[in-house]
């Protein structure tokens, strides 16, 4: 084995090593007097390890953040696999939403028309000053359910199957992490945002949870900054922001994937941007999910 660093006995390697571990980095930590040596198996992987351990030695943050990750209940091997008991609002999010869109015929039923943001049998609403009309005369009706439902709406089942994988991803750290009321709020805000916004530029024809799951990206990347606690590949922002620029091209139509709600997307990805800077993430050391 190739010895790559010397540090005093008293310094708790731990929760370090049981992170090279389920990284599948192959190591041991040996004692001479007072003081540990690290050794690792395969000297292509000194570079990386001792970057890593100068973050765990030297940022209080990263080290909580692998330490709730060894011992919490939803990491196995050092990935998020939560269970439904450990996000129990967000799998009724995604159960809804399906039986919503299994019993509305995949938004073919005309019953899907109470659902959305408004009625598209009762309005015209060819320009914005006649969706604003629309939607005035909506909400002094009293159809405030109007401005969150076009969320449980979806077209395909191949769209709802991609929103609720990414929802239960991304969703479920969320409520583990920061609790069911942060989830809640931002599920709402990013709602509403994405919802008026998508409307306002092109009408009520529209729905999915799309919006929600941008914006829950959104808060995720950003506040992650703050505290690191979730899990999620960083080149997921990457790609999120390059298929929202595709969808304001011809492009999703020429390949047959029909029109997108853009608005909707970007809509969302800003709430969830601003929600992380109004709110700083929690404080508190063991998550609990409540």
């Amino acid at each position: 084995m190739y010895r790559v660093k010397q540090l005093s006995a008293g310094t708790d390697l731990a929760d370090f090593s049981q992170w090279l571990r389920e990284q599948g980095v192959e190591h041991r930590i040996s004692e001479e007097g007072d003081q540990q040596v690290l050794w690792l198996e395969h000297q292509e992987h000194a570079e990386p390890v001792l970057a890593a351990l100068e973050q765990f030695m030297s940022r209080p943050e990263v080290r909580r953040a692998i330490h709730e990750t060894n011992h919490s209940p939803v990491f196995v091997n050092g990935r998020w696999q939560p269970s439904p008991k450990h996000a129990p609002m967000v799998l009724a999010i995604i159960a809804i939403a399906a039986l919503v869109t299994w019993f509305t015929g995949l938004g073919r039923d005309p019953a899907s028309a109470t659902l959305m943001f408004v009625d598209p049998t009762r309005f015209v609403f060819d320009t914005l000053a006649q969706r604003l009309d629309a939607l005035s005369a909506t909400l002094s009706q009293g159809q405030f359910w109007r401005l969150l439902t076009p969320d449980l709406l979806h077209f395909s089942w191949s769209h709802i199957i991609f929103n609720a994988v990414m929802m239960w991803f991304l969703g479920s750290q969320v409520e583990w992490f920061d609790g069911k009321l942060r989830l809640g709020i931002l599920v709402v805000v990013i709602s509403l945002l994405s919802n008026t916004l998508q409307f306002l530029v092109s009408g009520p024809l529209f729905g999915g949870l799309s919006g929600v799951v941008y914006g829950i990206l959104g808060y995720c990347w950003l506040s992650q900054q703050r505290r690191p606690r979730f899990q999620f590949p960083p080149a997921l922002i990457v790609v999120s922001l390059v298929w929202i620029l595709i969808g304001f091209t011809p492009l999703t139509q020429i390949l047959g994937l029909g029109s997108m709600a853009n608005e909707a997307h970007l809509g969302g990805l800003l709430a969830g941007l601003i929600m992380a800077v109004l709110m700083p993430p929690p404080r508190k050391q063991d998550p609990q999910g409540a």
